[in-house]
C-alpha cells in the first residue's frame, strides 16, 4: 500500500505528465505549411487537430510507472517499457535513431550497450531524454540531488551523452522549482533561473542557459531562436535552452507560455512538451484552458499506461 507521501508525489508527477501531453499535442498541431502556421499563431487559433500526443508523452509514461512501482527510476524496467510501447504503436513520431534503439531493446536487455553505441560510443545528444523528464522533478521536488540523479538515470537508457544528460537534469530541476512554488515556496524568477543553471552540469547547454539572462521577453522570437535554437537540430542543447527561456518569462501562465513556445517553430511538439511539463506545475487550474484539458488524448486511459 502506498503511503500518503507517495500518493502526493505521484499526483504531482501526473500533473506534470498532463502538462507534457498537452504541450506535446498542442505543438504537434502546428506542423503545417509555415505561412498557415504563422497566421494561426498570430491569431491564436489552433489548427484543426485530434489533440493526439507523440512519442514525447509515450516515453514519459514509463517513467511515471517506474515511480509508481519502485519510487525511483528503474532503468531495466523503463527500457523494457519503452520497447513494449514502441511495439504497440511505432508511428508516434519517433526519430530515426529511436526506431533502431527500441527495436534492439525489444530483443536485448542490454540497453546500456545500445544507448552507448550511438555516435561512435559517445551516445546521442538528442532531446529525447529531456522531453520526458519534467515529471521526475515534480516527484522529487524537495531534493535537487535526488532529482538530478534520477533524471540522469532516466536519460542514460536512450541518450548516454553528457549534453543529453545535462539537459535532462535542467528540465527536471526547473520543474522541481516550479513545484516548490506551487506548494507555497517563494522563489523569484531570477533565483529560479540561477538555481537551474547552478544545478546543470558543465556543458555547452549550460552556457546557453546563462545567455537567457541577456534575452528579455520583448525580443523578437526569431532573435531568441538565433541565440538559443528551437529544436530544429533535435539536439538537447538546441532545444532545452529555448524551452527554459519561455518558461522563465511565462512560468505562471501555462497558456501564454505554450503560445510563445510554439511561435519559435522548430521541433515544436518537443519544445512545447518540455515547457508544458514545467510550467503547468505553478499555473493555477484556472490558467489551463478547459478546452485543452477536455480535448487532449488521455494518457491515463491509453494502452501505454494501462497495459504491459
Amino acid at each position: 500500500m502506498k503511503t500518503i507521501n507517495e500518493i502526493f508525489r505521484l499526483d504531482l508527477a501526473k500533473k506534470s505528465l498532463t502538462g507534457i501531453a498537452i504541450g506535446d499535442a498542442f505543438g504537434d498541431s502546428f506542423f503545417r505549411e509555415t505561412e498557415l502556421v504563422e497566421e494561426a499563431i498570430y491569431n491564436k487559433i489552433i489548427p484543426e487537430t485530434q489533440w493526439r500526443y507523440t512519442d514525447d508523452t509515450v516515453m514519459a509514461i514509463p517513467l511515471l510507472k517506474s515511480l509508481e512501482l519502485f519510487q525511483e527510476i528503474n532503468q531495466d524496467y523503463i527500457a523494457k517499457e519503452f520497447a513494449l510501447n514502441y511495439e504497440k504503436e511505432s508511428s508516434r513520431g519517433y526519430g530515426p535513431s529511436m526506431h533502431r534503439k527500441l527495436m534492439e531493446m525489444k530483443v536485448s536487455s542490454n540497453w546500456l550497450a545500445i544507448s552507448k553505441a550511438s555516435f561512435n560510443g559517445e551516445g546521442s545528444m538528442g532531446n529525447g531524454g529531456a522531453m520526458r523528464a519534467s515529471l521526475i522533478g515534480a516527484y522529487f521536488h524537495d531534493d535537487f540531488d535526488k532529482t538530478s540523479e534520477q533524471a540522469k538515470k532516466s536519460c542514460e537508457v536512450t541518450h548516454y551523452n553528457n549534453e543529453a544528460i545535462a539537459g535532462t537534469i535542467t528540465v527536471a530541476v526547473a520543474t522541481a522549482l516550479c513545484t516548490r512554488m506551487l506548494l507555497g515556496e517563494k522563489i523569484t524568477k531570477e533565483d529560479w533561473l540561477n538555481t537551474v543553471i547552478d544545478c546543470t552540469p558543465e556543458s555547452d547547454l549550460r552556457y546557453k542557459l546563462i545567455k537567457i539572462k541577456q534575452l528579455p521577453s520583448n525580443y523578437h522570437i526569431k532573435t531568441i531562436v538565433s541565440a538559443l535554437g528551437n529544436g530544429i537540430k533535435m539536439l538537447t542543447q538546441d532545444t532545452v535552452p529555448y524551452a527554459i527561456w519561455n518558461v522563465y518569462h511565462f512560468m505562471h501562465d501555462f497558456e501564454n507560455c505554450l503560445w510563445k513556445t510554439v511561435s519559435g517553430l522548430g521541433d515544436r511538439d518537443t519544445t512545447c512538451a518540455i515547457a508544458g511539463g514545467i510550467s503547468i506545475m505553478n499555473t493555477s487550474n484556472d490558467g489551463i484552458p478547459k478546452l485543452w484539458i477536455n480535448s487532449i488524448e488521455k494518457w491515463e486511459e491509453s494502452v501505454f499506461y494501462k497495459e504491459n
